[in-house]
């Protein structure tokens, strides 16, 4: 039960949610290139690279961020 409880409130699964202008990303390992064109995240599963204009990276937590922005492209590598 408190196995089921404790994958219920942290799950180690990375994630990416689509928001309009906005990318969230939970449980990244690290943020390897930033500017306000392109952000390139790496994770467990490879690389995710969000690319526009006037991307604003936000630290939410310490294993998730939010890019925001006229976001173009997203692709995971």
């Amino acid at each position: 039960m408190i196995d089921k409880i404790k994958n219920y409130i942290y799950d180690p699964k990375m994630s990416v949610h689509i928001y309009k202008n906005k990318v969230n990303i939970v449980n990244y390992v690290e943020i390897e290139h930033f500017d306000s064109n392109k952000v390139i995240v790496s994770t467990d599963d490879g690389n995710i690279t969000v690319e526009g204009k006037n991307l604003v990276v936000s630290k939410l937590l310490g294993n998730e961020i939010l890019i925001s922005g006229d976001i173009k492209q997203i692709e995971l590598r």
